[in-house]
């Protein structure tokens, strides 16, 4: 019978700045990050300022390959006596927006595929794998052969599987980011309505679009529905205001005092004007009344299209008819034609505002809640707690609550603005994770008491 620890042991590989170590936190699960993994010293330093020293380990990458975790071998990694492993692999190799995406061919899927192939096989021969298996990816990933390859693997050591593809709208976060996960855990334990077993070694039946379980925050529990894809004909419309109420505005996730008033002094983060002259017709505008915001990438701040919003501050003037205007006096050559837009007040997001929309602050500064100082020792202090309680031999909800409240994120001195927006635009939802690490270990407390009467 599998064993049932009071503490999870968890290894993270392509840790970034630890959103999936954040998530563990908020969970309702009691656990402890052994170590994590990255290749990227900017990630590792912002990573230890927020979850402690030394947890975060650099790979050395061999002959420069910047992907390289598959330095990493079976035995070296039993010796931490991990049961869950938590991966988000580099998604470049799956990713819509990389052309020339060759999926397992891609040199970037090589350590993911070690650890996949011959790290985790090698780990059950010693009896030393983890019973709970979380990884993240890129939607794309779902028809790529890594995927197929990572089934196959699971299924060849016994794991019930269970696959999602996610998008932050679905918890209340107003910001599209569809994303590939799968959640795999030894028996006894299985999913509802289990995508494991025979049916799916004849023909899977594709990923959840939801989280099959009652107890999941957001009614995120049944098939949630795209207000965009609603047609006249089609879903109720009292179904498609409730998906719509359901999501905040973006509003609440601005930056409070960052903008002026009147739109006299310029914002931090205004679009240059060079940058609007060329390319201002491409961006993705949204209002801070708005409910959607796009996905936001690595490139944001350096990329126009595909990369992220920008806002909107003035939401007085019409967005068409005023770029209209602007593209008319530009067309007869107008000299000073970009300042028609500068009414628009138009910026990119700052850092904070994302990390709200991925949901590593938790504060809403322009709704409910407060914003927190950013003080090392207080994180410090966050993380002895944390600790302590992960010590206790009981732990619920609230106590993740208690977490998720007292959490704070901080940047390192001297990260530089291109290097944070990078960063963040590397990571995962923290709300999503955190409700799909729930659901994960939705069986363990029962598995732990069935344990105690045996």
């Amino acid at each position: 019978m599998t064993s049932h620890p009071k503490v999870i042991r968890a290894l993270e590989f392509y840790s970034g700045i630890g959103g999936l170590h954040l998530a563990l936190k908020r969970s309702i699960v009691p656990a402890s990050v052994l170590q994590a993994f990255d290749w990227d010293q900017n990630a590792c330093q912002v990573y230890d300022a927020n979850h402690g020293r030394h947890i975060a380990k650099k790979v050395r990458p061999r002959n420069f390959d910047p992907t390289d975790i598959s330095s990493l071998s079976a035995d070296f990694l039993a010796a931490y006596g991990a049961n869950l492993w938590i991966l988000s692999p580099a998604c470049q190799p799956y990713t819509v927006l990389n052309p020339n995406a060759k999926g397992a061919l891609d040199p970037r899927a090589k350590s993911f595929l070690h650890l996949v192939q011959t790290v985790l096989p090698r780990l059950a021969e010693m009896k030393a794998h983890p019973t709970h298996l979380f990884v993240e990816n890129v939607a794309g990933f779902e028809s790529s052969s890594t995927r197929e390859i990572l089934l196959s693997v699971l299924q060849s050591l016994d794991y019930n599987t269970a696959e999602f593809l996610l998008t932050p709208l679905q918890f209340g976060i107003p910001n599209s980011r569809l994303r590939y996960y799968l959640l795999a855990k030894l028996p006894p334990f299985t999913f509802p309505d289990s995508q494991s077993g025979d049916e799916q070694e004849t023909k899977s039946p594709g990923p959840y679009h939801y989280i099959p379980s009652s107890s999941t925050a957001n009614n995120t529990s049944r098939p949630w529905v795209d207000p965009r894809l609603i047609s006249p004909d089609g879903v109720a419309e009292n179904e498609h205001e409730t998906s719509l109420e359901a999501i905040h505005s973006l509003q609440q996730y601005l930056d409070p005092n960052l903008d002026d008033a009147h739109g006299s002094l310029p914002s931090p983060y205004a679009i240059p004007d060079k940058v609007l002259e060329k390319w201002g017709r491409l961006f993705d505008i949204v209002l801070p009344s708005s409910k959607r915001s796009c996905c936001f990438t690595r490139g944001y701040t350096r990329l126009v299209e595909r990369a992220g919003s920008i806002i909107q501050r003035n939401e007085e003037l019409d967005t068409t008819s005023t770029f209209d205007t602007f593209l008319k006096a530009q067309a007869e050559n107008h000299p000073n034609a970009v300042t028609i837009l500068h009414p628009l007040r138009l910026r990119y997001f700052s850092p904070s505002e994302l990390l709200r929309l991925f949901a590593f602050d938790q504060s809403f500064p322009n709704g409910s809640g407060s914003v927190f100082s950013h003080d090392q020792d207080q994180v410090q202090s966050q993380l002895k707690s944390h600790c302590q309680c992960q010590r206790s031999q009981t732990w619920s909800r609230a106590d993740a609550q208690t977490i998720e409240k007292e959490f704070e994120f901080v940047w390192p001195k001297d990260t530089s603005l291109k290097t944070k927006y990078r960063l963040i635009g590397n990571s995962v939802n923290v709300k999503v994770v955190t409700e799909l690490i729930n659901f994960l270990y939705e069986d363990w407390e029962d598995g732990r008491r069935m344990e105690g009467e045996s």
